[in-house]
């Protein structure tokens, strides 16, 4: 008995004195506790949510600095990002995003050796490169996030960025003095569209009511405006807004964004949230001299429409109602009527999805989910035909859909960096591009790794999709440590596509790299979506969990060696996998994640997630939220894999103060010894057009993950 008790007793102290050596920044616990029809759930860390007050910005500070001292002693950590930079110095110049009016080519690039992306013009294809803009010149740590040309080609428009943040500067240079005009529109958010007016006066944008982004109004109450280049901003005329188009009944959250049809016959109203589904205003363009647009309806959220291109008067959209894997439908936009369309392509055994367009056709895709088959049609007969790509993933887009008929397609695979293919609708001329193209030379990374497909068996026996990526010298006993990933929201897929250079890295050491396609994606179609959303959102982990467990069974790795990762709202799915079973992982990388739903409401961006998470002002939306909350569900005692929640102070999708709490309740709560870090990034957002902002964090991340998986090149320095 004295030895049991003095053996009980040496445990409690190696324990005291492993938790010792992780001396986290303390955070004292204040209960709020919310009645939620009768639930009650009490929340001790709601102070970290005022981001504004000097407590709560000096914790996030000395977690920062805390986890950086542990960060900075582990090796290896800084010949990993070294590593990262060289793989992406294999590719040589890197170009973002080309763009053609007439002869010249406009477009964005990352030179070798470069960590940003520049503009440039090239005068005809066998012309002289000319840099147009480099955004440190426009402010220190800014990058570009968008460009369009005016069709007169004297004026450029561009977006810059600082620090990650999306909240954007909209200016306009004059490209051949390649100075700025003194209109400034701001702020806008990065991802919005804006287009010059045909003759080149004027510009199309959507401007937020606030670049505050810890601001109620913050990504609400935006307005869609034309400014009349040279004016005053303050005297554009308003498009669309809630407040001046009462009629369309748009909710203060929704995004107004307004462009043009390409022969500028109609100018169309797109109302913006986290749905898949568009809803669509429409009106002639002469609509644009009137004081006000007289908006009609064109596409209705019931039209389950995902896409759509418009050719003269023809107005084709992808939709999946009635047809889950979606149908392309024809209607006339003179007088649309979506219900009666015409269906050119029906449903099929495939998944298709987004179409697009070039000056004469229409372009669609078929995917099992791996392998992307693309056609073209001509609008004038309605005939289909393949095109001749190889058989794998690819990606497109046209150069100019108002002028030509050139594409560019990007032939992808998980460790096959994109080949880049020219095509030319008109002729059917299909080449490899000469122009535009990465200038380096990967390695034939398929000499040393292996990729497998394969389909396993979830909680409930639906078959759930698992991309494998493995060293070909991997012995099949569990001792190789594998790095797991998933997403599984707003229908969104990932297909094979190169996994970059970070992640390239990491599967030099020795490291296995799976993607668990699980619901709430949409691999599988509508209702691959629709069974990981809302009240099916459980499927999301748990199909995640089923995956993890394969690896494990078939000795790809094993639980020791197991490292699960997601992020932003894939946050859900990491976060309740390691709450739901926290013995399955060894370490769990969450950056920038959705780990506190039952709060997002109240951020500036939560609105928008309502269509895809529900609301808590409906009760049996709040028993679902409250299920995909991983916060409440971390249990005091319990032992937690080893964890690193990163979030960029700039993120205004998902608030800092979300994954901050997350990592505070672990580092009070965990019972084990692996640490619980909180990783913040003062120069970055949601993520960061900055290469070298990209490599760092990953370079951390990746570094503690292979330390606590016992990789002998990650260790602590002594």
């Amino acid at each position: 008995m004295i030895r049991k008790t003095a053996f009980a007793l040496l445990v409690f102290i190696t324990s005291q004195i492993s938790q010792a050596q992780y001396q986290y920044p303390s955070t004292p616990e204040h209960p709020v506790v919310d009645n939620y029809y009768g639930t009650k759930i009490t929340d001790s860390y709601r102070w970290l949510e005022d981001m504004k007050k000097p407590e709560v910005q000096k914790w996030f500070k000395d977690q920062s600095d805390f986890t950086n001292s542990v960060i900075k002693k582990i090796s290896g950590r800084d010949a990993l990002f070294n590593r990262m930079k060289e793989i992406s110095a294999l590719a040589g110049d890197d170009y973002t995003y080309v763009k053609q009016l007439g002869d010249n080519y406009y477009y964005t690039k990352k030179k070798k050796g470069e960590s940003i992306d520049k503009l440039y013009i090239h005068k005809g294809l066998n012309g002289t490169e000319v840099l147009l803009l480099d955004p440190n010149t426009y402010k220190k740590d800014a990058t570009i996030t968008s460009f369009n040309i005016s069709p007169d080609q004297k004026k450029l428009a561009v977006t810059l960025s600082q620090d990650g943040a999306e909240v954007c500067d909209l200016r306009i240079m004059d490209i051949e003095s390649k100075t700025f005009l003194p209109d400034n529109l701001n702020p806008v958010w990065s991802e919005f569209s804006f287009e010059f007016t045909p003759d080149s006066k004027a510009i199309t944008y959507t401007k937020m009511s606030t670049n505050d982004n810890k601001s109620d109004d913050f990504l609400k109450h935006m307005k869609s405006l034309l400014h009349v280049i040279g004016t005053n901003p303050e005297t554009d005329k308003i498009l669309a807004s809630k407040e001046n188009n009462p009629n369309l009944n748009l909710l203060a959250e929704q995004f107004p964004d307004v462009k043009f049809s390409d022969n500028y016959s109609y100018i169309i109203l797109e109302i913006g949230s986290t749905k898949s589904e568009i809803l669509a205003f429409y009106a002639p363009y002469s609509e644009l001299n009137n004081p006000k647009i007289n908006w009609k309806p064109l596409i209705k959220y019931d039209d389950e429409i995902i896409s759509y291109e418009i050719i003269g008067d023809q107005f084709f959209f992808v939709s999946h109602k009635n047809a889950p894997n979606y149908k392309i439908g024809l209607t006339d936009i003179k007088n649309p009527n979506i219900d009666n369309a015409k269906i050119i392509i029906p449903e099929s055994n495939k998944v298709l999805r987004r179409i697009l367009k070039s000056k004469n056709f229409i372009y669609y895709s078929l995917t099992d989910g791996i392998v992307i088959d693309r056609y073209q049609i001509n609008p004038k007969t309605l005939e289909s035909k393949e095109i001749p790509l190889p058989k794998g993933s690819s990606g497109a887009y046209a150069l100019n859909s108002r002028e030509n008929d050139n594409l560019l397609f990007f032939y992808n695979g998980w460790i096959a960096p994109s080949t880049t293919y020219s095509f030319n609708g008109s002729t059917g001329h299909l080449e490899k591009s000469k122009q535009f193209i990465a200038s380096g030379n990967y390695p034939d990374f398929s000499k040393q790794y292996s990729v497998k497909e394969v389909e396993i068996a979830s909680h409930d026996g639906v078959m759930v999709p698992l991309s494998i990526i493995y060293p070909k010298n991997i012995k099949m006993d569990g001792s190789t440590p594998c790095y797991i990933s998933g997403y599984g929201a707003y229908g969104s897929s990932r297909t094979p596509y190169y996994i970059g250079d970070d992640l390239m890295a990491l599967l030099e050491q020795n490291t296995v790299i799976a993607f668990a396609h699980v619901r709430g994606g949409g691999e599988k179609g509508a209702n691959w979506h629709k069974g990981g959303q809302k009240a099916t959102k459980p499927n999301t982990w748990k199909d995640f969990i089923a995956c993890s467990e394969y690896l494990i069974k078939e000795k790809y790795t094993s639980a020791d060696k197991l490292i699960g990762n997601g992020a932003s709202m894939g946050g859900v799915l990491i976060g309740r996998a390691i709450t739901e079973r926290p013995d399955l992982f060894k370490a769990a990388i969450i950056e920038v994640g959705c780990t506190n739903t039952l709060r997002m409401e109240t951020t500036p961006n939560g609105p928008n997630q309502i269509p895809e998470i529900g609301s808590l002002k409906n009760e049996e939306d709040f028993k679902n939220i409250l299920e995909m909350d991983s916060q409440s569900k971390v249990k005091k005692g319990q032992k937690y894999p080893a964890v690193m929640v990163h979030t960029g102070i700039n993120d205004a999708r998902v608030a800092s103060w979300e994954p901050g709490k997350f990592a505070a309740v672990l580092q009070n709560y965990n019972s084990s010894d692996r640490p619980i870090l909180l990783h913040v990034n003062y120069a970055n957002g949601h993520f960061s057009n900055d290469l070298d902002v990209t490599y760092n964090d990953s370079a951390d991340m990746f570094a503690f993950a292979l330390w606590q998986v016992g990789n002998s090149k990650f260790q602590m320095a002594k």
